[in-house]
C-alpha cells in the first residue's frame, strides 16, 4: 500500500419584566467559574470538581440499575475505558471549548507539565479565552439559523454570531440571554438577538414552534394541525402558545442605502397587514376550523402549555413577549434547564440524555434521568451560569474517558465519550491555525447570498456543517466535502513547501532533520507525537519520493485528510 494512503487508513436587551429578578439575584449569582469557589463544599450550590464527583457517582448509579433492571440475555455491555492521556486531553478540550486544535508548542508544554492539577487550570484558562465564547456563538447561531424558512434572515448571521460571543463571554447567565431572544425588536443588522424571530421571518406559528424547540427542548410544531401522536400535546396547546406572538412585525427597510429588515410590534389593526393566521391585519391569534378553512377560525387565549399559566386578552405584543419569556426561563418551568444542559452533555460527550436534543419532554425516554435531575438542579441553582456547566461537565470521569465509537442501541450507555465529527465552523478554524492562514473578515453588506458567498468561512460551513440539533449518528461525510479538501485552491496554495510564505516551507527551510519534521507535523495537525509505525511509514515515503517539499506536501495533505483529523475525539 501506498505510504501515504497508509497514513490516512491508519489515522484516526432584557425586557423590563425580567430586568427586576435579574437584579434582585445579582449579588448571589456566581457570575465566573472562579467565583464559585467562595461555596462551601456541603452548600446546595456545588463547586464544579464537587459536581462533577458527584455527577460521575450518579451516572454510575443510573447505569447499574439500568443493567439490573435487564436479563442477561437482553442486551450487551462495553467494559467502561480508562482516562484518556494528556496529548488526547488537551485536543478534545481545546476542540470542545475554543473550537480549534491547540498549538504544537501547547501540547508539548501541557504533557511535559508536572503539575497534578494543570487540566483544571486549562479548564479554566479555555473559559476565560476570547475563543470560547466565539466558537459556543458560532455552535447556537447554526442552532438558530439552520431551520430558517427565509434565506433573508442570514441578515442576522454576523450580528447573531457577534451577539452570542459577547454574551457567553460575559458569562451572561442563559435565561437572560433566551429572554433577550423572545423579546428583541430592532434592526436585524445590528439587534443579534433577533435571530429567533427574523429566522422565522416573523410568522406567528413558526416564531412559537422555534422557541419551544430551542428553548425548552418541545417540539410542538407536530400539534400544529391535530393533537400529537407521541406527545401529550393537544393542537390547542400549540394555538395557545401561538397566541403570544401574533403582534409581531416584520417589514423590509433602507438603511444608508442597505436594504434592511426591522422587526417591531403591531397592537392596532392593520388591514392592509398581511397575517398568517386570522384576518388580514388581526392582532390576535385564530386557531383554523380544518373543516372550513375559510372562515376566520377560533379566537385563542395567550396559554403556556407547559404550566397552564394564562394571560388575559388584549395585551400589548411587549407584554405577551415579555410574559412568556419570564414563564418559560423560571423554574416552574422544568425543560428549560434541561433543554440546555442536555444539548451542552451531548456536544461535550458524544451522548445526549434525550436524543435528538431538542425532542425531550414528560413523554421522551430519559437515559439517566437522575443524573440529569442533579446536573440541572445545580445549573439552576447557579443561576444558570453557562460557564459553571462547561466547567462541571469538562472535570467528571465521563468527559474525560476515552472515546468510541457511537454504541450500539443494545449497549449499555455513558461508558465512553463518542467519537464526533467536527462542525464546519470548528474544521475551518483547525485547518486555518494548522496552515497559519489568516482569518478573513465576513462582510458586513450586500444581499443575504453574498454575504455567504464572500466569506470563505461561510463557504466552507456551506458544504462542512450541520445542523447541531441533529443526532450525531447521522452526520456523515459527503463528496462535496472531500473535493474542497483536494482541490480547494486556498488549502492547495498553503501547504506548498517550496516557498518561505506558507508555514510548511518555512518549517521545511528552518528544520533539516526530517524526522523532527514529521512529528512536527503530527503535532500542529493531530496535537500528538507520531507512533514510531508512523514515523517509519513517513520517513519511507520521504526516500522513496526522492523530493523533500513534494513528499511532506503529501503528508500534510494525508494528514488534513485523515480521519483523526476531521474528527473529535
Amino acid at each position: 500500500m501506498d505510504p501515504v494512503a497508509k497514513l490516512l487508513a491508519a489515522s484516526p436587551s432584557l425586557p423590563a419584566a425580567a430586568e427586576k429578578s435579574s437584579a434582585e439575584r445579582a449579588g448571589a449569582r456566581i457570575k465566573t467559574v472562579a467565583a464559585s469557589q467562595v461555596v462551601g463544599k456541603n452548600s446546595a450550590v456545588a463547586l464544579p470538581q464537587d459536581a462533577a464527583q458527584a455527577i460521575d457517582r450518579q451516572l454510575a448509579d443510573d447505569v447499574a440499575k439500568m443493567q439490573a433492571a435487564e436479563s442477561p440475555a437482553s442486551g450487551t455491555s462495553r467494559s467502561p475505558t480508562k482516562q484518556i492521556g494528556d496529548e488526547a486531553f488537551i485536543r478534545r478540550l481545546s476542540l470542545d471549548l475554543l473550537g480549534k486544535t491547540p498549538s504544537a508548542a501547547e501540547v508539548t508544554a501541557f504533557t511535559l507539565d508536572p503539575a497534578a492539577d494543570k487540566r483544571q487550570k486549562t479548564i479554566d484558562r479555555y473559559l476565560a479565552s476570547a475563543a470560547f465564547g466565539d466558537n459556543w456563538a458560532h455552535y447556537w447561531r447554526d442552532v438558530i439559523l439552520y431551520r430558517r424558512t427565509d434565506e433573508r434572515a442570514l441578515f442576522v448571521a454576523a450580528p447573531l454570531k457577534d451577539y452570542l460571543t459577547e454574551q457567553f463571554n460575559k458569562n451572561t447567565p442563559w435565561d437572560e440571554i433566551a429572554r433577550a431572544f423572545i423579546t428583541a425588536k430592532g434592526d436585524v443588522r445590528e439587534t443579534g438577538a433577533l435571530g429567533v424571530i427574523i429566522s422565522q421571518f416573523g410568522e406567528t406559528n413558526d416564531i412559537a414552534a422555534e422557541i419551544s424547540r430551542i428553548f425548552i427542548g418541545v417540539q410542538i410544531q407536530c400539534a400544529q394541525c391535530h393533537d400529537h401522536k407521541t406527545d401529550r400535546w393537544k393542537r390547542e396547546q400549540f394555538h395557545e402558545l401561538a397566541a403570544f406572538f401574533p403582534r409581531i412585525s416584520v417589514r423590509q427597510t433602507m438603511k444608508d442605502d442597505k436594504r434592511s429588515i426591522e422587526v417591531g410590534s403591531v397592537d392596532r389593526e392593520l388591514p392592509f397587514a398581511r397575517k398568517a393566521n386570522g384576518p388580514r391585519g388581526s392582532t390576535e391569534h385564530y386557531m383554523p376550523d380544518l373543516s372550513r378553512p375559510q372562515d376566520k377560525g377560533k379566537l385563542m387565549q395567550p396559554v403556556f402549555f407547559v404550566t397552564g399559566q394564562t394571560l388575559s386578552p388584549g395585551k400589548t405584543d411587549k407584554e405577551r413577549r415579555e410574559t412568556i419569556a419570564q414563564w418559560i426561563t423560571s423554574e416552574q418551568d422544568p425543560w428549560f434547564a434541561k433543554a440546555f444542559v442536555n444539548r451542552i452533555w451531548a456536544e461535550m460527550i458524544g451522548e445526549g440524555f434525550y436524543e435528538p436534543v431538542d425532542d425531550i419532554g414528560p413523554d421522551r425516554e430519559c437515559t439517566a434521568a437522575d443524573t440529569l435531575e442533579y446536573l440541572s438542579s445545580q445549573f439552576v441553582a447557579h443561576n444558570y451560569d453557562v460557564k459553571w456547566l462547561f466547567a462541571t461537565i469538562t472535570a467528571t470521569h465521563e468527559y474525560q474517558q476515552e472515546s468510541r465509537s457511537r454504541r450500539k442501541p443494545n449497549e449499555k450507555p455513558f461508558l465512553a465519550n463518542c467519537t464526533q465529527r467536527l462542525r464546519g465552523d470548528q474544521l475551518y478554524t483547525t485547518l486555518i491555525s494548522t496552515l497559519g492562514l489568516p482569518d478573513q473578515a465576513t462582510p458586513t453588506y450586500g444581499s443575504p447570498s453574498a454575504l455567504l458567498s464572500r466569506s470563505p468561512r461561510g463557504q466552507f460551513n456551506a458544504v462542512f456543517g450541520y445542523d447541531p440539533s441533529t443526532r450525531r449518528d447521522e452526520v456523515a461525510g459527503s463528496i462535496p466535502q472531500a473535493l474542497l479538501l483536494m482541490n480547494g485552491r486556498d488549502l492547495n496554495r498553503a501547504i506548498d513547501g517550496r516557498t518561505s510564505f506558507t508555514s510548511l516551507g518555512k518549517l521545511l527551510a528552518s528544520t533539516k532533520d526530517d524526522e523532527a519534521v514529521v512529528v512536527e507535523l503530527y503535532l500542529r495537525c493531530l496535537a500528538r507525537e507520531p507512533q514510531s509505525s508512523e514515523i517509519k511509514t513517513s520517513l519511507d515515503y520521504v526516500k522513496k519520493v526522492g523530493n523533500r517539499s513534494d513528499a511532506f506536501e503529501d503528508l500534510l495533505w494525508a494528514l488534513i485528510n485523515s480521519t483523526e483529523f476531521l474528527h473529535r475525539k
